[in-house]
């Protein structure tokens, strides 16, 4: 069986050399994240064609994921760099202080926060390592006092326990970006801190506009990472195309031992609302410095691999860390050993379901079906990837091979459980792309003699949502 689960690896000064990125992808990687939160707009461009030069080179087309840095609401910079705080001291975030910070305050690039928070709030620095309660706000000053204490460095985030931020979502830095991430036509834009639907609408809004010009159109994807988001968690799916487990941020806001089984509601959700889910953060956090992962680690992918996320998601660890290719191998492999010890129920998620669309019927009549025959492959003849995307929303151990003459629609499809794109010449003559679909995958090794295979496609051919037929073949 092909891996089902992707992998979302970040693009940094670890992985930018093409040799490096090339084996990266040879590894496994089907998904390639530019942190917008580093590098100039130039940069990125520059890195996205690396990307798909490489790819290509590999025989691959990788999707792009375009990550917004959101909201910058982090203290500013120390005379020296960092400072240490002691448990029990006075410390000052100071809004309108623009010199550099000591040991007694610090100024803040996220201006609000006085107008944020109120005595008592609790502040929480540099990933929730170090703990402030607020005592007073006097004017643009922020008087706390240190109850966990520890290293404190430039430009390190600040979290308000329990959320209340009011920074949005979007800002003009982020506005910007998006314009960057449309010229090169990324396939997905990962939102920063949504709070609500609205947020996604607008970075639709804003991204549709930017990519008038080239007639493109991204897929959204939402960071779910602010305490706001998980009461809108339905209306935020509902406006995205996919979320993303920002476990990070998410666990500073709302506590880490409340995390996993947040996880596993959202991955069900999502799920449920035929949306993508990738889970992140710290996902094989050692290997940025060592070559193995830690027992603890391997237990976390392998447990989001059951859950049934789309894709696992690394960030410094391929970006920055001693062994990008290798943690790559190591995650398919933990991916793979994960996915062999699914149990499916394939009948028991199809009970009580109802279709409104009659593509939506066909794929799941698809899944149905090659289950029970238990056909080889199943065959998605896509034009948007819509009906391969629904056939993923359920386990099966059939793998799905999403056949699209459209470049995007291939790349986007890079980032759905157990779907595996590929692409086909455009055929308006059914026979013929039926014909076509068969001899490539009997070319490619997938299909032998004998193989039974299940393959839907719409007739007219050409027509995105057009999905009307299932035909189950064997090969001749």
């Amino acid at each position: 069986m092909p891996r089902a689960t992707k992998i979302v690896a970040t693009l940094g000064p670890a992985s930018s050399s093409p040799e490096v990125l090339g084996r990266m992808i040879r590894a496994g990687v089907d998904v390639v994240r530019l942190n917008f939160s580093h590098g100039t707009a130039q940069d990125h461009i520059d890195r996205a064609t690396m990307v798909r030069d490489v790819a290509r080179a590999q025989g691959k087309e990788v999707a792009i994921m375009a990550d917004l840095q959101g909201p910058k609401i982090r203290v500013g910079k120390f005379e020296g760099g960092k400072i240490m705080l002691v448990t029990g001291q006075q410390f000052v975030l100071d809004g309108g202080s623009s010199e550099l910070g000591t040991n007694e305050r610090v100024g803040l690039d996220y201006k609000e926060l006085p107008r944020d928070v109120k005595p008592g709030d609790t502040l929480l620095l540099n990933d929730g390592l170090l703990e402030l309660t607020v005592d007073a706000v006097r004017g643009e000053q922020v008087h706390t006092t240190v109850v966990v204490g520890g290293e404190l460095s430039n430009n390190k985030g600040i979290n308000k326990s329990g959320g209340g931020l009011t920074a949005p979502a979007l800002t003009s830095k982020d506005m910007e970006d998006i314009k960057t991430a449309m010229s090169f036509q990324c396939e997905y834009l990962a939102v920063s801190f949504p709070k609500n639907a609205t947020d996604m609408e607008m970075a639709r809004q804003l991204a549709n506009v930017a990519g008038e010009p080239w007639k493109h159109k991204p897929a959204l994807i939402a960071k779910i990472e602010r305490s706001e988001a998980i009461p809108a968690l339905e209306s935020i799916l509902k406006a995205s195309d996919g979320i993303m487990v920002a476990r990070g941020d998410l666990a500073v806001e709302v506590g880490a031992a409340t995390v996993p089984a947040l996880q596993k509601r959202m991955i069900k959700m999502a799920r449920e609302m035929d949306r993508i889910v990738i889970t992140a953060t710290q996902m094989m956090e050692s290997m940025i410095v060592n070559p193995v992962p830690t027992r603890a680690e391997v237990s976390d992918v392998a447990n989001a691999v059951l859950d049934g996320t789309d894709a696992v998601m690394l960030s410094a660890e391929t970006a920055a860390g001693k062994y990008p290719v290798e943690t790559v191998q190591m995650m398919s492999t933990i991916c793979l050993e994960a996915e062999r010890a699914e149990e499916i129920s394939l009948d028991a998620s199809f009970t009580n379901k109802t279709f409104g669309r009659i593509d939506q019927s066909i794929a799941m009549a698809a899944l149905f079906t090659a289950y029970h025959l238990g056909c080889k492959a199943i065959l998605a003849l896509t034009e948007s990837g819509s009906s391969a995307l629904w056939m993923s929303r359920h386990k099966i151990h059939v793998p799905i091979y999403g056949l699209t003459s459209k470049v995007f629609s291939q790349r986007k499809m890079a980032l759905y459980r157990n779907v595996l794109p590929l692409l086909m010449p455009n055929f308006t003559d059914r026979d013929e792309a039926l014909k076509h679909a068969e001899t490539l995958l009997v070319e490619l090794g997938v299909l032998k003699p004998g193989d039974t295979y299940a393959i839907t496609c719409g007739e007219p051919m050409g027509y995105p949502g057009g999905t009307n037929m299932l035909k189950v073949c064997r090969v001749g």
